[in-house]
């Protein structure tokens, strides 16, 4: 019997860190000891007050059953505190958060929430191909907002067509930015807001990054602190980058209470909640002591610094992160993201990820990702220095 995949499927590329799974298997099939820069999964442990949460409540019998859909109204306070303290931003816990089994499904449910067949939504290029691929889940079609080194890496939104703008739905926006390390600069955001209130549409603002910047005193915003934010749009927050807890799958998604409760109501058919031991963990993140994240902070500078002395002396070309635990670098001229990435990864033994794996405009550049330890990410950086390049 033949299993046909639907037309959705089809139109999917394969996702991104799968097929570079797929050649570190080929390469390590030779011997070749692999180090990977590629998918960006911190190699710290997560910190011992708040796995100690967990153990606790994951023994507590009540957590045994059914989570709530829209999370532990404790979480979703717990959430509503931190944004007040961090941002200075009031939210009502009870319908401006919701609860997310991580941040990715949550802004992979949001399209179908929102956009119907033949919607557009407005893609940062390069960007986390779950935008995209969410959208043509969703029936919609994807319009891709350039992110160039001449803009910073920001969408120019006076570049959209009227004509697409009036058709758009949603826009996903993401700072700092992955893939490009790129950080808001001030007065964007009052842009963005006037734009899509302009036009009537959602901005959804996948926030991974905040709490991972190198000067304490210039902490990235979010973006419903802008006045009028509220009105137009809702912010993905994660627990995974801050507090090295991507396999704990947790985050929520925060802002305007009718967008919150669009996507409260996909979520209630699809999925049946966090389990509450885990959200009893991440209250503890958010509430508890902070002190590991300014020791984050510090671990990550070094590394960039490392990585970006060793890059400089190779002569290529990039621009040094304020944010995020990425650089964004040029490949050498006449090698395209993709030959350039296979070429290190064959001599070397270092994985990289081509940065048109995120876009047609990620093309011409590769990601490096620093969540290595010191002398993995040392290994890497002199294997790629010795490569002669």
């Amino acid at each position: 019997m033949k299993i046909e995949q639907a037309e959705r499927l089809k139109a999917v590329p394969r996702y991104l860190f799968a097929e570079i799974d797929r050649m570190k298997g080929e390469v390590a099939s030779r011997g070749i000891d692999i180090i990977s820069l590629g998918i960006g999964d911190p190699d710290l442990p997560t910190p011992d007050h708040i796995v100690e949460r967990l153990i606790a409540a994951a023994r507590n019998p009540r957590h045994h059953q059914y989570p709530s859909y829209e999370g532990m109204p404790a979480f979703r306070e717990a959430i509503s505190n931190w944004y007040d303290r961090r941002f200075r931003t009031a939210l009502d816990p009870d319908t401006e958060v919701v609860s997310l089994i991580g941040s990715k499904e949550g802004i992979a449910h949001t399209p179908l929430a929102f956009v119907n067949p033949g919607d557009v939504v407005l893609c940062p290029d390069p960007g986390y191909p779950v935008y995209s691929i969410s959208t043509l889940f969703a029936g919609g079609e994807v319009h891709p907002m350039p992110l160039l080194a001449k803009n910073s890496f920001l969408p120019d939104l006076g570049a959209i067509p009227a004509r697409i703008a009036k058709k758009a739905k949603i826009m996903f926006l993401n700072y700092p930015n992955n893939p490009t390390a790129a950080s808001i600069p001030k007065g964007f955001f009052e842009e963005v807001v006037d734009f899509a209130g302009r036009y009537q549409i959602l901005v959804c603002h996948d926030a991974a990054y905040t709490e991972i910047y190198f000067d304490e005193n210039d902490p990235p915003p979010s973006f419903l602190q802008t006045p009028g934010a509220s009105e137009v749009g809702i912010e993905f927050g994660s627990l995974s980058k801050p507090f090295n807890m991507t396999g704990w799958r947790i985050g929520w998604a925060c802002g305007n209470a009718e967008a919150i409760k669009g996507l409260g109501k996909i979520k209630t058919n699809i999925d049946s909640g966090i389990f509450q031991a885990i959200q009893e963990a991440g209250i503890e993140a958010l509430s508890g002591d902070q002190a590991s994240l300014s020791g984050l902070r510090k671990i990550y500078r070094a590394r960039r610094d490392m990585a970006c002395d060793t890059f400089s002396r190779l002569g290529f070309s990039f621009q040094v992160p304020k944010a995020t635990f990425y650089l964004w670098i040029q490949t050498p001229e006449g090698q395209s993201s993709a030959q350039f990435a296979a070429r290190i990864l064959n001599e070397t033994g270092v994985i990289l990820t081509p940065g048109n794996g995120f876009g047609k405009y990620g093309e011409g550049f590769f990601r490096v990702s620093l969540t290595l330890g010191e002398n993995r990410l040392s290994e890497a950086l002199a294997r790629i220095e010795s490569a002669g390049l």
